[in-house]
């Protein structure tokens, strides 16, 4: 009977030894049925220069062997290779040492996971799977590789390298105003003009300007505007008059000038022979400008004389407080008085520059008979970018301190996808002014070109908030998968770029609209991401219709839509099949 016993005892713990051993073996049996995996995205994305893999898995009840421990490993698999990604560690209940989740034998479980991977052109067209090595005590056990997802969407880089440099403005002005004044002194009580005063230097000042400007071409007169005054001593009324009188003993000699020159029919001043040329304005009494002359005057008690001003707003009893500091008064009128009885006349006049053939013909021919802001205004003259490089290389060597010269140079070089030669010439504008808006994003673009995008950032941020500036962050951000930031910096802009950043950030709706409103809205391209559009939203018909107006203007679309995961969900449509080939 004892040894009956023991035959069962040593049976049962035989089985037991089975059943231990057949744990592992038991799960990989099951494993298709009772283990189920989640992968969002699913197809994988591009995003920024990564791909992004969320792996969940779920255990039914009853399969986690106790003692069982597994290590899962998700691999992209591409043709030529594959990427191995971080493991993740899962056991049974029993398994006390170790981390990662926990499943219970009874109730099952699951875990999550995250992790990325830098992006190759070759996971294009990749799966992903998971190994798993599974150990029980001393045995390991390798379960059958099992795929579970697809990869890769790379819509992110249908971003259009087409960021906007900015350009060094020129100052030219079509026309420019032109001032001459003449100041014109009058005895006390007078208003006739001295002959002293013909020879005095403001009116010989004018004379010589006067005929100067006789010659000069392009330069015309559109009127003057007289000023005048009577000191503030005396009457109110006769001051009134007398200011008067100046005003019009100023505008009947110039007049007299005028007609005296016409008769040798060599006006210098064109219609300065009448008087509606003439603008006049009068002060009775000039307190305002006494003033002022009282305040760079070098009289001992002017800081009285200017608290009179302010306690006594009226005139006549400033006239009378004034007048009773003697000696003061004395300095004051014959100091300040005298400057005070004048006309002053300021002569409006025009000059125009060069007009645009002109300012053409000479770029081309002979550029350096040009001033700076001609040259620069030159080549904005031109739509050719290659006249216009041209035309800057001349002003670079003319102004080549000037840093607008060599931006422009290099604005038209990153035009022309020149990036050598822009960065020469960006290298020296940087040197000229650092701080420039237009030379920070011109660096930026350069530095985004070769790849540096935190560099090219920086540069942007220092560049201000311009169009321009944004519509380039804008890239930047796409490329870095910050969708998005990218929408809010290309703002309301209607771009193919801004529809792409709208798609990538989910408003697939908004996208469309941005497209039809875009100048690019004709392109291949921009009718390839409307299909695209359709796709996420599961309308085929949108799908359908613009993928074949996109392959009929571009037939490089249907192979590559062959191959766009965005279509992974409508490869089986026959319609999407007959368009695909």
């Amino acid at each position: 009977m004892k040894n009956q016993l023991q035959n069962v005892a040593l049976s049962l713990l035989a089985v037991a030894g089975l059943a231990s051993c057949a744990g592992l073996g038991s799960m990989m049996k099951k494993y298709d049925k009772m283990v189920t995996y989640e992968v969002k995205p699913n197809p994988l994305e591009m995003q920024g220069d990564s791909i992004l893999v969320n792996v969940s898995g779920k255990y039914s009840p009853k399969y986690f062997a106790k003692k069982v421990t597994l290590t899962i490993t998700p691999t992209i698999k591409y043709n030529g290779g594959e990427k191995a990604l971080k493991p993740v560690t899962v056991r049974g209940e029993k398994i006390t040492d170790g981390s990662g989740a926990t499943i219970k034998f009874k109730d099952g479980g699951n875990f999550s996971y995250t992790d990325k991977t830098a992006y190759i052109p070759e996971m294009k067209t990749c799966d992903l799977v998971v190994k798993i090595k599974g150990q029980q005590k001393s045995k390991s056990k390798d379960f059958v590789e099992k795929k579970i997802g697809d990869g890769t969407i790379i819509t992110p880089l249908l971003v259009k390298n087409d960021e906007k440099p900015l350009l060094g403005k020129d100052n030219f002005q079509k026309s420019y105003p032109v001032t001459q004044k003449t100041e014109i002194f009058f005895l006390i009580n007078m208003a006739d003009i001295r002959a002293s005063e013909l020879k005095a230097e403001s009116m010989s000042a004018t004379k010589k300007f006067i005929e100067e400007k006789h010659s000069a071409k392009r330069f015309s007169y559109k009127g003057a505007n007289i000023s005048a005054y009577a000191s503030p001593d005396g009457e109110l009324a006769f001051n009134a008059h007398l200011a008067e009188d100046r005003a019009k003993a100023t505008v009947k000699h110039y007049m007299g000038v005028a007609k005296e020159k016409g008769k040798d029919k060599q006006e210098m001043i064109p219609g300065a022979d009448k008087e509606t040329f003439y603008k006049t304005v009068t002060t009775a009494e000039d307190w305002d400008g006494f003033k002022t002359a009282m305040q760079t005057s070098n009289i001992k008690d002017k800081e009285l004389v200017l608290r009179v001003l302010e306690m006594y707003p009226d005139g006549e009893k400033r006239q009378k407080e004034i007048k009773n500091l003697s000696a003061t008064y004395n300095e004051i009128r014959e100091q300040i008085l005298p400057k005070l009885r004048r006309s002053v006349m300021t002569w409006d006049c025009e000059q125009m520059s060069r007009p645009d053939d002109e300012i053409s013909k000479l770029a081309a021919s002979y550029p350096d008979s040009l001033a700076n802001e001609e040259i620069l205004y030159a080549a904005t003259l031109s739509n050719d970018i290659n006249t216009k490089l041209s035309i800057y290389k001349n002003a670079d060597r003319l102004y080549g301190t000037d840093w607008r010269c060599s931006n422009n140079v290099a604005y038209c070089n990153i035009l022309l996808n020149k990036s050598a030669d822009a960065k020469t010439a960006m290298d020296k504008a940087n040197g000229l002014n650092n701080s420039a808006p237009e030379v920070n994003n011109n660096l930026g673009i350069l530095a985004r070109w070769n790849g540096d995008r935190k560099t090219a950032m920086t540069f942007y941020n220092k560049a201000g908030s311009s169009a321009e500036v944004s519509h380039n962050k804008g890239i930047v951000n796409i490329r870095d998968g910050k969708y998005s930031d990218a929408v809010s910096n290309f703002g309301s802009e209607n771009s193919f770029n801004s529809a792409l950043a709208k798609v990538l950030a989910g408003n697939g709706d908004g996208a469309l609209a941005t497209l039809d409103a875009s100048p690019e809205k004709e392109d291949a391209l921009s009718y390839y991401l409307k299909a695209v559009v359709g796709a996420r939203k599961g309308q085929a018909d949108l799908l359908i219709n613009n993928l074949k107006i996109a392959i009929n203007k571009d037939a490089s679309f249907k192979s590559k839509a062959k191959e766009d995961l965005e279509f992974f969900k409508f490869r089986e449509n026959a319609d999407f099949k007959a368009l695909v080939g």
